[in-house]
């Protein structure tokens, strides 16, 4: 063995060896004891008379879209950054829920076998993609509708992010199974044309739609779409949205460049995790300029440690929310061998209280993925 590898064995082994269940234990045991104790809760229990849609429909509104002062009863104008606290938010709310109690559930499950948290898990899973009286539809066509332009639209696709984790804990329980609603899902998210133009976006919002139809098509075992969002990850991702400093200018020119650049890494590091496998590591993917997930986390990581550094002016809204514990960061920090990744995320805060947070925050249980 020469010296080079000899040195960086106790690096590697570190990073690899990571025990997250003994870290995340008495977090997750307290959040599922106390989850066990509220019943499922769907989008039917609520609704908005500014919705196209009908009861099983989820519907949104954009967030960033305000009534004209010039003329209240005009179509709503945008303000970039600055969300409108007047918009429907009991759909988002109700599905944000669903991805905070699941997966908890179902990492309580994984550590102690306790079947209750399996059992209450699937009763969750049931009441939202099953059960006819409750079920969600297998769309979002009503999703981050514009009053007086548009009763839905393709970005709003990004609302059902929240349901990557619940697939991903879904895919761990043996009492229930959801895939008949997730292979409707992503046969809607890859053909209608909403679908498409969330597809088809430059910035985040094509990121997250790879994000989840990558983590669908795993839990459906669609092996064909996971092929499809690797092509998009190293063809049309990483060129696309990698400078060769490592950082995301297409989310740095926005209101929320902090923000935006962490939410985006999140959504890259969620791809690399549900699509590297022995044969092939996105993570160590790179152009031949060097850009890739390396670099990208080589970018952020510093202003992760440190916000003050940040170059950019602070972001709108929520800046100070900002970082929490960022999954990349274990993650990568297993797959690159980066102790200091994970000695980092150790530090941040897991469970943030600010709905907003919450909503850009999708992974909250890395012990269902690692």
């Amino acid at each position: 063995m020469n010296r080079r590898l000899f040195l960086a064995l106790p690096a590697a082994l570190a990073a690899a060896t990571v025990d997250i269940a003994s870290i995340d234990r008495k977090r997750v045991l307290s959040a599922a004891d106390k989850y066990l104790n509220e019943s499922p809760l769907t989008i039917t229990t609520s609704s908005s008379p500014r919705s196209a849609g009908g009861k099983h429909d989820f519907f949104s509104e954009g967030d960033y879209w305000w009534p004209d002062p010039k003329d209240p009863g005009a179509p709503y104008i945008q303000r970039d950054g600055m969300t409108n606290p007047d918009n429907f938010v009991a759909h988002r709310q109700a599905l944000m829920r669903l991805s905070v109690q699941v997966p908890a559930l179902t990492a309580a499950w994984k550590i102690t076998r306790d079947a209750k948290y399996a059992a209450h898990a699937a009763r969750h899973l049931r009441a939202w993609f099953i059960d006819e009286a409750t079920r969600l539809n297998p769309n979002l066509l009503y999703a981050q509708a514009i009053k007086g332009r548009f009763t839905g639209r393709g970005i709003g696709i990004i609302d059902t992010l929240h349901l990557v984790e619940v697939a991903r804990a879904a895919g761990l329980l043996t009492n229930v199974d959801v895939r008949p609603w997730f292979r409707q899902y992503l046969e809607w998210m890859t053909t209608h044309q909403n679908g498409k133009d969330e597809r088809d976006a430059k910035n985040n919002h094509g990121t997250c739609w790879t994000m989840q139809v990558a983590e669908f098509a795993r839990y459906t075992g669609d092996a064909s779409l996971m092929a499809l969002c690797r092509e998009r990850f190293k063809t049309l991702h990483v060129p696309g949205q990698v400078a060769a400093n490592g950082s995301f200018p297409l989310e740095l020119r926005r209101t929320k460049p902090y923000g935006y650049s962490l939410f985006n890494l999140e959504a890259m590091a969620s791809i690399c995790q549900t699509l590297s496998s022995p044969q092939e590591s996105l993570w160590h993917f790179e152009l031949p300029d060097g850009r890739g997930m390396k670099k990208a986390m080589e970018y952020m990581v510093p202003y992760i440690a440190d916000k003050k550094s940040w170059p950019l002016a602070p972001d709108v809204m929520y800046h100070d929310q900002w970082p929490v514990r960022q999954a990349a960061l274990v993650f990568a920090g297993i797959a690159l061998d980066k102790p200091a990744y994970i000695a980092l995320w150790r530090k941040l805060n897991p469970d943030p209280t600010v709905e907003e947070t919450i909503r850009n925050y999708p992974i909250r249980q890395p012990l269902l993925w690692v």
